[in-house]
Order: structure tokens, then C-alpha cells, then sequence
């Protein structure tokens, strides 16, 4: 797996908001790629955009906690810079990003993460300024609770599927999924769509009417 940070479409979709993005994809056919809202950014400031380096795992109680160490220092090794953290922990007991996790991905140029599950140390990730999603706070970590079961296949969240090489695309209004097949055209009409928007906009501010501007530009 490449490191992707120089994917100039990573500059491009940093301009582009969340529900515009969702806008294009619905009116494409897409469905199933919206994120459930219980995901949330750390830090709502800014956007998060990149590919999704894949991974799931379980709770194993008493597992060694040698073995889990092991296994979550190996994940940290495993993923690539210029891709997005994207985990399906299967629990709501144990974080899933900490102080030193973060550290050793923000060095790698790790672009965020997101967790269908919990964060600690968020001080400290919110100083470093690591983009980190997930669902909950707890202090309790991985060792001798949880392991992964497999990297860089797909996972789900609630209705949504993430395959390795989709995008993942959010701010503060939430987060979806694009699907890697679909990512250039989802690109170019999503930007197309907010220059759109702008001459709505300006119409409106402009005084005319807003279903006069909605039938003129066929967007609202």
C-alpha cells in the first residue's frame, strides 16, 4: 500500500464540505455512505479525507497482554502514511486511540483515524493535532482486552461498507464513504456543485426569489 499524502484529489476534497459531497452521491444513485452520527470528530474544527487503511478486531478477555501489545504495536506498523485509520473495533469497552498510538501515527503521516469505538489522552491528541473520530472517552486501553483480527479487508459500520482504497470525507456535519471506484467523478461534480452553490448564493443575497434561484440553478 502506497503512501498517498502527495494525492493532489486529497488538496482538492480538503475545499469540498461533507454535505455536498453526500448531495452528489445521492443524486449518483450511490447509497449506504453516510456514517452513523454517533461518529464524531474530536476536534470539529477543519475536514478529514483520505483513504482508508482497513482494520478489525475483538474483545478477547483474558488475552496476554503481551500478545495484545504485540499485535497493536504491529498495527501501528503496518498502517501507511497518507491514509486514514479506519477501524470496526467491535466494542464499546476499550479505547482505540491514545497518547503514544497517535504520536507514532502523526510521525508517519497517518492523516487522522476514525473508530467505530472509543479515544484517551484526548488532550494530548487534541495538542498534536491528529484529526481522531470515534464514539466514546474511556481510560481503559487495548492490553489484555482486545485484538485485531484482520487489516486492509472490508469492514462495516452500521449499514456501511468500507473496502480498502474507498475514501472516508468528514467534518463537522459528519462523515461519509466514497467508494474508490466512484472518487473522480465524486470529486469533479462535488466541486462543480459548490460553484454552483456560490451562484446561488449570491442570487439570494442579490434579493431573488428562492425558488426563483432554485428553478434558475437547480440546486438549493
Amino acid at each position: 500500500m502506497t503512501d498517498t499524502a502527495n494525492d493532489p484529489r486529497i488538496a482538492t476534497l480538503q475545499t469540498c464540505y461533507t454535505s455536498v459531497l453526500h448531495d452528489v452521491m445521492r443524486a449518483m444513485g450511490l447509497r449506504d455512505f453516510t456514517l452513523p452520527p454517533r461518529l464524531r470528530p474530536l476536534n470539529p474544527e477543519g475536514v478529514l479525507t483520505g483513504p482508508a487503511f482497513t482494520i478489525e478486531g475483538r474483545i478477547v478477555e483474558g488475552a496476554d497482554p503481551h500478545e495484545t501489545l504485540l499485535a497493536w504495536t504491529g498495527l501501528l506498523s503496518q498502517c501507511p502514511g497518507g491514509h486514514v485509520w479506519t477501524a470496526q473495533p467491535n466494542n464499546q469497552l476499550v479505547a482505540q486511540m491514545g497518547e503514544l498510538s497517535a504520536e507514532t501515527l502523526h510521525l508517519k503521516g497517518v492523516l487522522g483515524v476514525v473508530t467505530d469505538g472509543g479515544l484517551r489522552d484526548t488532550n494530548f491528541i487534541l495538542r498534536l493535532g491528529l484529526p481522531c473520530w470515534g464514539t466514546f472517552f474511556t481510560p481503559r486501553d487495548v492490553v489484555g482486552l482486545w485484538l485485531p483480527t484482520a487489516t486492509g479487508t472490508p469492514i462495516s459500520i452500521d449499514a456501511v461498507t468500507i473496502n480498502p482504497g474507498d475514501w472516508v470525507h468528514g467534518d463537522r456535519d459528519g462523515m461519509v464513504v466514497i467508494p474508490a471506484a466512484h472518487l473522480d467523478e465524486v470529486i469533479e461534480k462535488g466541486v462543480a456543485a459548490m460553484q454552483t452553490e456560490s451562484k446561488v448564493r449570491a442570487a439570494i443575497l442579490q434579493g431573488i426569489d428562492p425558488q426563483q434561484a432554485y428553478l434558475s440553478y437547480g440546486k438549493f
